[in-house]
């Protein structure tokens, strides 16, 4: 399959470009004034992404944006703060260094992991890794170390994206796929219990995506960066979000891949086909909304994992006995 999606991209500034308050701030925090700068393209966070020297030689990532970047970027970064620090130290996850918050800026540092994120199209034996990494992780975070919101909680409102469309009249917008027009209530009455069937406790990423990880030099390690959206969920729930995305990007069938993986054979899979339509609706949902600000290539991204998971979720209904959709 060819890479359909685009590439993540967040608009970057330059750490030098910050407010000279808010560089003083972590620098601060850090105890230490940064000496050399150099942006990290890739991933959706607007405003600072930057792997940093400081001046008394430590190294460090750093990210740092406001509402003016982008209105919802400020409490994700808030929450990847929380999230980070209270993370076990056996996780493989960047260490927590510092933040600074004066309400209107949030910037954050983070231990500078050397590595790179996979490569897309994806590679066989990287994707073999991160496979073998995310069953790690859920292993490691059952039961969940982090207090941390439900997947109810969490996502209940954006998984209802099928029911949204309807209530918006777009079963007659040409922009969705036919066979989506034409099956709209079918695909929200499918979509209704999957919170019945991902609820459990374990600590889930919830935006697992390539960009989202970093291979170390060592071939060994996978490293899992940016904890804004972490929530409690079923094993599985983690390995189901982030499969789209590999598909979109040149990966496998996701299919065969969920129910050959540990977590995916032991999984109910009348509620495994139930979370999958609701992430659809997600996706085909948030695909036609207005771009946000400094995140140029977002809707084009769900439109493709959209895409991915609905090509997905119709297999399930031929192989899984699911409902007969026309």
């Amino acid at each position: 399959m060819n890479v359909t999606a685009p590439p993540a991209t967040g608009v970057r500034t330059s750490w030098w470009e910050l407010p000279a308050h808010v560089r003083a701030g972590l620098e601060g925090e850090l105890g230490a004034a940064v000496a050399e700068a150099v942006t990290q393209r890739g991933g959706f966070s607007p405003g600072v992404a930057a792997r940093v020297r400081l001046a008394d030689g430590r190294r460090a990532f750093v990210k740092a944006v406001s509402a003016e970047a982008n209105p919802g970027s400020p409490r994700l970064h808030r929450a990847e703060a929380r999230n980070s620090a209270a993370l076990p130290a056996a996780v493989p996850v960047p260490r927590f260094l510092a933040c600074y918050d004066d309400g209107a800026w949030v910037a954050l540092a983070f231990e500078d992991i050397q590595g790179r994120q996979p490569q897309v199209p994806w590679r066989g034996d990287e994707f073999a890794r991160v496979l073998q990494a995310v069953d790690a992780l859920s292993r490691d975070l059952t039961p969940a170390p982090v207090a941390a919101p439900t997947a109810a909680e969490a996502v209940a409102g954006i998984f209802r994206g099928w029911e949204r469309l309807i209530e918006q009249g777009a079963g007659a917008d040409e922009r969705l796929d036919p066979w989506i027009r034409r099956n709209l209530p079918a695909l929200a009455e499918l979509a209704a219990p999957w919170s019945e069937f991902a609820s459990g406790d374990t600590l889930a990423h919830g935006d697992l995506r390539a960009d989202n990880m970093l291979l170390t030099p060592d071939g060994d390690r996978v490293v899992f960066v940016d904890w804004p959206h972490a929530l409690r969920a079923a094993p599985w729930f983690d390995l189901l979000l982030m499969l789209p995305c590999v598909r979109a990007q040149g990966g496998p069938d996701p299919e065969e891949v969920f129910t050959t993986q540990r977590v995916g054979a032991e999984a109910d899979p009348r509620g495994v086909t139930a979370t999958l339509a609701g992430l659809a609706g997600y996706f085909v949902r948030q695909s036609l909304q207005p771009a946000p600000a400094g995140l140029p290539t977002l809707r084009a991204f769900q439109a493709a994992q959209g895409a991915a998971a609905v090509a997905w979720l119709r297999t399930r209904l031929v192989t899984r006995r699911g409902p007969a959709l026309p």
